[in-house]
């Protein structure tokens, strides 16, 4: 169950479809000789009248898992249908939040189709693939899953025979024999190189190909509301569309990404950007047998035919020669040849760095551009823009390097990283993470005046900086030898103080990576700041205000400019949605996100800077996930300004974009969404709204409710024991430790498992908690306010809160909620705390009630249809995990740890199925 995007069902296709799968399903299991555990399953869906033969709990557990997976299948299906049928009888521009609608919705605001195309090519949507443990299924389980999808979406064509329809339930049938016999979670923790791997599957097979898909509908949705489609020809004109990933480059409490596994990302990001390429540029050949005596070549064709074969040499004049009287296709066999790469060498995987090769992706584009303008010349355009545009835009998309790798480290890492370089040169005083900030500037602004760095190659470094060190040198040798288009940015985490940012600079200079220019030092790649908690982003404009006017910053920032070099600077700035919520809740985050970025747009203004944001959200409400046009319109004002980038993380990614045709839906949603946002920033007048300060209001009071709670005596007792967070602790979702440094504190556990946790529970305690008193104490104190509260709830910002606040009301469960709760041994603990969450519960759930004007259940039908038909089947999953939970914590001293390992892989797969219900891990 995806939240995080427009969901519209026909419940009849719905159901129909489930039976369909679920019926297949217990076939197999009969098949099998599992019948006992078919009627169990059955029974427990509400449809069958099996008998109670005992079944294998691990077995059964895994059963449910799989229909729900199933059911979820099945809702995605059912809802690109109804899309679809949407377009079939009403037309494109009915589809909410798509092109064809956002078309629509900018015209009858006045703006006219020059003024809309203008501004189309200076967008920019950029999606960041991130491998956070938020991923419970094993790749090949994801495998089998998008098999399944095809042939679920395979049914819908109606020419089938009734012979043909039975041979695809037979394959259907088949699939589910194998994911039913596929063990479906980590029996180890994955490794780096197969979340690079999962990654790169993505950019390389999936969204180049659903890139062709997306023009497509962009430019349909422009002729149906009348556009000139001539205006949309060019991949030129259509808002950029591009990657990014952290897979390889964050390195933020993961000790595993080192310098060496930073070298293989970048080299595997290439290569498999070549390849797709190559395979591109090979097909294109094949199909464009044009004849030079039917359609004689232009001149200067024939003259950079010409010259690529002197430039090649010896396999020049081969691949000119393999397609002699077929210019276009000697074109293409000679660019082939130049590619930095030939796979059907001995080492498919060499990369080359010479002039007889292409070093950066435009030289290609400059050559296939030729190519296109070319085939117009001659009269026949079709064929350039069906063979070659998509080609020229992909090429666009994907470069050489198919996405940007950012490198992440937190700013304590940092600190001792400039702590043990002065200490490998000497000096005296070198506590530099204890020092003041006043102290630590002034070191910084003397020492980055000087060219010098403090060590020399071969010197011994402690950890800290020998790690930062060696990474930089790996961006340093990248640039030399591939340029910059393949490295995103140095991202900061937990940036506290303006010096967190300008130690990055000292750092740089160890290893040339601050260079000197004519105007002074510069850094080669921009440092961003991510402000992560709520008191990072209310100090976020202080912090950014003298970094933005420091002279290094000025010099990095004057070679950062979008969509055109006379443009403004731009200086990222990332903002995290998940320790901003897990550090004071839902509304004290959305709402402190939203002002901050408010504030450092307007400071990034009064600079001559455009501010843009990476918004670091996660794939639960609780982590910043909501749908996604919903979400960009609940950003402020002047958020956007044709720049979106944003994280896509963990099981989001594989139920966003797994299936072709939902990938496709969610990047429109994304750049048309970004579209409309720039559009509407730049030619209406900007909106006031008098709800700034009864918002300020709200937040601080939920905030103060639910940080009340989190710091209550006995809090981290409660939720260890009435949450499953020491099975998530050992699993095996992710390469990453779920601490920071390790230690056992609330403070140091990352957002991700947080949520999960109290997911797993069906608290879901931080996408609601607070929200409850502070609305109640409004109405009491400020009926005024409150009134306009209820007047305003469509107001984009607090619609967005609100909206999520009830969505995520609406996944708990009181009765699963207090079944968890007598895992907690005193009793007195957890009455206390128990009482204290189901008050805020009943308090929460009134207020929005109140609000609205109904009840949650109508306000957000879909999600309430969508648990209701999971309840009974998450009831049995949550029964298991807690009777399972009682015994594993039962048996964990030291005498009895071979019988607790034994228990810790049911324990999981109950953790894995009870997510495949809810539709999301953390």
């Amino acid at each position: 169950m995806v939240s995080s995007s427009t969901r519209i069902v026909d419940p009849s296709k719905l159901q129909e479809d489930f039976h369909f799968l679920l019926d297949c399903f217990l076939e197999v299991l009969r098949e099998s000789g599992d019948a006992p555990l078919a009627d169990q399953l059955d029974r427990t869906l509400g449809r069958g009248e099996g008998g109670g033969e005992s079944v294998s709990t691990e077995r059964l557990v895994q059963a449910h898992s799989i229909a729900f997976q199933l059911l979820s299948m099945v809702e995605e299906n059912a809802s690109m249908q109804f899309r679809r049928r949407i377009e079939v009888d009403r037309g494109l521009t009915d589809a909410p939040a798509l092109w064809g609608h956002t078309f629509q919705r900018l015209k009858n605001k006045g703006l006219t189709d020059e003024q809309i195309a203008q501004v189309l090519p200076e967008v920019r949507v950029e999606l960041v693939l991130t491998a956070h443990p938020t991923e419970a299924k094993r790749a090949s389980v994801l495998d089998h899953h998008r098999n399944l999808y095809l042939l679920l979406v395979k049914r819908e064509n109606k020419m089938w025979t009734p012979d043909e329809q039975a041979a695809i339930r037979e394959e259907v049938k088949t699939q589910l024999s194998i994911l039913w016999r596929t063990g479906e979670v980590y029996l180890v923790k994955p490794d780096l190189a197969s979340e690079r791997s999962n990654v790169l599957r993505y950019l390389r097979h999936v969204f180049p190909t659903v890139l062709t898909q997306l023009d497509i509908r962009m430019r349909q949705a422009w002729q149906s509301v009348g556009g000139d489609p001539e205006t949309l020809r060019n991949p030129g004109c259509l808002p950029q569309l591009r990657f990014g990933t952290w897979v390889g480059g964050d390195r933020d409490g993961h000790p595993l990404v080192t310098a060496q596994v930073t070298r293989k990302t970048l080299r595997d990001l290439r290569l498999n950007a070549l390849l797709l390429l190559h395979g591109q540029l090979g097909d294109l050949a094949r199909r464009l047998s044009l004849s030079g005596d039917l359609q004689p070549p232009p001149k200067r064709l024939l003259a950079r035919i010409e010259e690529l074969k002197q430039e090649i040499g010896k396999a020049g004049t081969a691949a000119f020669e393999r397609n002699l009287g077929e210019p276009w296709r000697q074109l293409l066999s000679l660019m082939v040849t130049r590619l930095p790469l030939q796979p059907h060498r001995t080492r498919p995987d060499e990369l080359f760095h010479d002039a007889q090769h292409y070093t950066f992706a435009s030289e290609a584009a400059a050559d296939l551009e030729l190519l296109y303008q070319s085939l117009v010349e001659v009269g026949i355009p079709r064929i350039a823009d069906e063979t070659v545009r998509p080609i020229l835009r992909s090429l666009q998309t994907f470069g050489f390097h198919l996405a940007v790798l950012d490198i992440r480290q937190n700013s304590a890492f940092h600190d001792q990283a400039v702590q043990q370089l002065l200490e490998a040169a000497g000096e005296e005083d070198c506590d530099f993470p204890n020092w003041s900030e006043e102290k630590r500037l002034a070191f910084l602004n003397r020492e980055l005046g000087k060219a010098r760095p403090f060590t020399r190659p071969g010197m011994s470094l402690g950890p800290q900086a020998s790690a930062v060190i060696d990474c930089y040198r790996v961006l340093v040798d990248t640039l030399k030898s591939e340029g910059p288009a393949g490295l995103g940015s140095l991202i900061i985490s937990m940036t506290r103080c303006t010096s967190d940012l300008l130690a990055v600079y000292l750092l740089a200079r160890e290893v040339g990576l601050l260079e000197m220019s004519e105007q002074g030092p510069r850094c080669l790649l921009p440092v961003v700041p991510l402000f992560e908690t709520i008191e990072d982003l209310q100090s976020a404009p202080g912090i950014l205000e003298p970094f933005l006017a420091h002279p290094v910053t000025k010099n990095t920032l004057d070679r950062q400019r979008w969509p055109r070099p006379e443009s403004d600077p731009v200086q990222q700035v990332m903002v995290g949605y998940s320790d901003s919520n897990k550090d004071g809740g839902i509304f004290a985050s959305l709402w402190n996100l939203y002002r901050s970025q408010f504030r450092l747009a307007e400071l990034g203004r009064e600079h001559g800077v455009r501010i843009r944001f990476f918004h670091g959200r996660g794939g639960t409400i609780s982590r910043g996930a909501g749908p996604t046009h919903r979400f960009i319109e609940a950003l402020p004002w002047n958020a956007v300004q044709g720049d979106l980038r944003m994280t896509e993380q963990g099981e989001t990614i594989a139920q966003k974009y797994a299936n072709q045709g939902t990938a496709a839906y969610n990047l429109e949603l994304l750049t048309a969404g970004a579209s409309r946002a720039t559009l509407f920033e730049k030619h209406l007048a900007e909106p006031t709204h008098p709800l700034d300060e009864t918002m300020d209001w709200l937040a601080e009071r939920s905030r103060t409710a639910y940080s009340s709670l989190l710091h209550q005596e006995g809090f981290v007792p409660y939720f260890r024991q009435a949450t499953p967070i020491d099975v998530i602790e050992n699993s095996r979702i992710g390469s990453r430790p779920s601490r920071r440094t390790g230690q056992a504190s609330l403070a140091d556990l990352r957002a991700i498992p947080w949520v999960f946790s109290w997911g797993q529970a069906r608290v879901i305690l931080s996408g609601w908690y607070g929200i409850g008193t502070s609305l109640a104490a409004l109405q009491q104190d400020q009926p005024k306010a409150f009134a306009r509260i209820r007047e305003e709830s469509d107001w984009a910002p607090l619609r967005y809160i609100l909206s999520n606040t009830t969505a995520a009301i609406l996944m708990t469960d009181r009765v699963i909620m207090q079944a968890y709760a007598e895992l907690v041994e005193e009793s007195g603990l957890r009455e206390r705390f128990l009482t204290l969450i189901e008050s805020e519960h009943d308090l929460t759930v009134r207020m929005l009630e109140a609000v609205y004007g109904c009840s949650i259940q109508e306000r957000r039908p879909n999600i309430h249809a969508l648990m209701q038909a999971r309840r009974v089947g998450l009831h049995r999953l949550h029964h298991e995990q807690i009777a399972l939970l009682r015994d594993w914590r039962g048996c964990r001293p030291e005498e009895e740890k071979a019988a607790a390992e034994a228990l810790l892989p049911k324990l999981l797969l109950t953790v894995n199925a009870i997510a495949s219900g809810m539709g999301t891990t953390g």
